[in-house]
């Protein structure tokens, strides 16, 4: 009986812990979904907000618990927290801790407008904080902010777009297996997996493609208008750049660590000491700047935001990504 109810008092706090900071979807409602701000580092009047952009950026929800738990997506987070930060006049500045790979382009291109919005109608300062990744749609989103950070081991850059795919009618083939789709056009089912793509269709997805990136680009030029012009081929072909290279390029300003970050985040602020906040949803507040636990920071692809593979990811798949290696091994 001892073990039995050791066992269950387990569950029920590794149930708690996993579902904290989360949303709770269930039959009776969802409670402590407000968005609190608690300071972790600090003192005085004004305040810095640290918000984390991590992960896999999207504007889906993660389920999680077979359902019962639902994450916001990045947007929603990103979302709500400059909406609260519009309403605090004691912002002084907004230091966006970017780890992620990229994700989505639509979700990324997104977040970039609310951000560039934010500095437009506030005034205050944004600085982009590298972490270990900030690459392809994590780089897109740091091209909104004033000033780029990037911490001396950070990989950045991989501009570009991705539609993964795979495709298996040879294998079917062999297995004796027929595509058997009905299509209402000749284009319907294009990047199927079940056939090969006709040229015309490789020409339909590439103009796609070549159009995404060219907003990725037009981006770039308008966040960054001291890149280096003469590697401008170099920059854009996809290709991943440590952070000395990047600085170099003029894809980042400097190369610091956290404490670089917040020196330069008083500074542009006008003043020696700050609060540094963070904001919240749920019971559970972060204890520290780069706390995990109940934060509305973003989705996560492990706890360091590395990508993963997302072969089989519904956010993934068959869809344009601004992303830096889709098909990592797990």
């Amino acid at each position: 009986m001892r073990g039995r109810r050791a066992l269950k008092l387990a569950a029920v706090s590794a149930l708690a812990l996993a579902l904290a900071g989360c949303v709770v979807i269930s039959p009776f409602g969802s409670r402590g979904n407000a968005l609190h701000e608690t300071t972790v580092q600090g003192q005085g009047d004004t305040k810095i907000l640290w918000l984390p952009i991590s992960g896999f950026i999207s504007d889906a929800p993660a389920q999680r618990a077979l359902g019962l738990v639902q994450q916001p997506s990045t947007l929603a987070t990103v979302s709500r927290a400059l909406d609260k930060a519009a309403e605090d006049e004691d912002i002084g500045a907004v230091v966006l801790r970017i780890n992620s790979p990229g994700g989505t382009v639509a979700a990324a291109d997104e977040i970039h407008a609310r951000i560039a919005r934010y500095r437009r109608d506030s005034g205050v300062p944004v600085i982009a904080s590298f972490g270990g990744v900030a690459a392809s749609g994590g780089y897109y989103v740091a091209t909104a902010a004033d000033t780029i950070i990037a911490q001396p081991t950070s990989i950045t850059g991989s501009i570009g777009v991705i539609i993964p795919g795979v495709n298996a009618s040879e294998l079917l083939d062999k297995l004796g297996v027929d595509n058997a789709s009905y299509v209402s056009g000749k284009h319907k089912d294009i990047m199927s997996p079940l056939r090969k793509p006709t040229p015309e269709e490789q020409a339909i997805v590439q103009n796609v493609i070549d159009s995404l990136f060219a907003r990725f680009v037009a981006v770039v030029e308008a966040g960054r208008p001291n890149l280096d012009r003469a590697h401008f081929d170099e920059i854009t072909d996809g290709r991943i750049l440590a952070a000395d290279d990047a600085q170099r390029l003029g894809l980042v300003d400097e190369i610091g660590h956290i404490d670089d970050v917040l020196a330069l985040a008083r500074d542009r602020a006008g003043v020696e000491s700050a609060r540094v906040i963070r904001y919240y949803q749920g019971r559970s507040a972060p204890n520290s700047i780069l706390s995990e636990a109940a934060t509305a920071g973003g989705l996560s692809l492990r706890a360091a935001g590395l990508p993963v593979d997302l072969s089989f990811d519904s956010q993934a798949t068959l869809q344009p990504l601004y992303l830096w290696q889709p098909a990592t091994a797990r």
